[in-house]
């Protein structure tokens, strides 16, 4: 089946043995009764363990991203940590993409490290570089593409080659991209994670995370370390992210569509600086973009000559939502330097690119029109 068939229908087959349900039914019982003291009914006994609910999205997850197996968390950032906890020890070494969400440099540094877990942040779009950074105690290759918030690109199947060479796992935040627009799994990487608060869900209404992978001995340790840490998506919320995962083909060619609309009409603006989307021909990892992505997504960044102006400008837009997230319907703008980047040190930011000119955009599903205009008037 085409993904935008499997997005409607796996995971939530009718059951006619039962009710009959068309849409996958909520189960909000913490608890499962059983008839045999040795026997969990139908394998259900406590939510943590399992639930229905979570079970049919994970198989949908599963689906969408070409995996055998998906894991379903209570945030992007739950999934990372039991990630972590699963797969690294005490001594064990990642090499990052230097350019990553700010949580997740949050995690690695303040956390992790405390645990003995120590990370070499690279440009992973020089590969000899990711490959000079590898250590005997490298365990894990971590990779944004397109990177939060500067959509920079790393070639996913070259760097997942030099780790597998290593004995290091390749994980890829596939937020960005979506499962429509990227499948990190058949580049070669081990492991997909996404907050799935992002364009799984869509809706802006759901906070979760999800960690999808072929291998099943990792899947067990995670499926494990999954129910031993706790930090599972509800019922309730698996409900959400499976019902906004429907539309999720139908809503990502808008979000691009839109997305290099606004693109172009900002790159041939006066007061734009650059503009960073992997879209448009200009952006130097384009034909990087058009072999390993099937389409270029709804983020985009751009310039503006400095703090002042930025703020001036993001006190008046109006279509626009002036807030964090993305990947909902509606369409959201933030200043990274000051939102979600602010946790990175500013010595750091500046290192990466990430200047206090520099706005990012997530192109919701509007009308294009009404979003170039708002753009147009609080750039005037």
């Amino acid at each position: 089946m085409r993904f935008d068939t499997r997005a409607v229908h796996e995971g939530e087959e009718p059951d006619f043995a039962k009710s009959g349900d068309v849409v996958m039914p909520i189960h909000l019982s913490s608890t499962f009764a059983r008839k045999d003291v040795a026997k969990p009914t139908a394998g259900y006994e406590y939510s943590r363990t399992g639930n229905p609910t979570r079970d049919a999205l994970e198989r949908k997850l599963a689906s969408l991203e070409g995996a055998k197996h998906a894991l379903a968390f209570s945030s992007g950032l739950a999934a990372e940590t039991t990630l972590a906890l699963a797969l690294l020890n005490k001594g064990d070494h990642i090499v990052a993409f230097d350019d990553l969400y700010g949580g997740t440099r949050r995690l690695f540094d303040k956390v992790l490290s405390r645990f003995g877990i120590s990370v070499s942040y690279v440009d992973a779009r020089d590969i000899a570089r990711v490959a000079g950074a590898m250590r005997p105690e490298t365990r894990m290759v971590w990779l944004e593409t397109p990177t939060n918030p500067l959509l920079r690109l790393c070639d996913i199947r070259a760097i997942a080659g030099i780790a597998r060479k290593r004995g290091a796992l390749t994980v890829v935040d596939n937020t960005f991209a979506s499962p429509f627009f990227q499948q990190p799994l058949a580049l070669g990487a081990d492991i997909a994670l996404h907050s799935t608060t992002k364009y799984i869900n869509g809706h802006s209404d759901s906070v979760g995370g999800c960690v999808m992978l072929n291998d099943a001995r990792v899947h067990e340790k995670l499926r494990f370390h999954q129910n031993a840490v706790g930090a599972i998506l509800s019922p309730f919320d698996s409900f959400l992210v499976a019902r906004g995962a429907k539309t999720l083909a139908l809503r990502m060619r808008k979000h691009e569509e839109n997305a290099l609309a606004i693109a172009r009409f900002l790159e041939g603006h006066r007061k734009v600086r650059a503009v960073h989307y992997p879209g448009l021909s200009s952006h130097p990892q384009h034909a990087l973009a058009k072999r390993q992505m099937s389409g270029f997504s709804g983020m985009l960044s751009f310039e503006l000559s400095g703090l002042k102006e930025a703020k001036a400008f993001l006190s008046k837009v109006r279509v626009f939502a002036l807030a964090e997230s993305l990947g909902g319907v509606e369409s959201l703008i933030e200043h990274p330097a000051l939102m979600t980047h602010a946790s990175v040190p500013e010595s750091e930011r500046k290192k990466l690119g990430i200047s206090v000119g520099l706005v990012r955009i997530s192109a919701g599903i509007e009308h294009a029109d009404d979003l170039l205009a708002d753009l147009e008037r609080a750039l005037r």
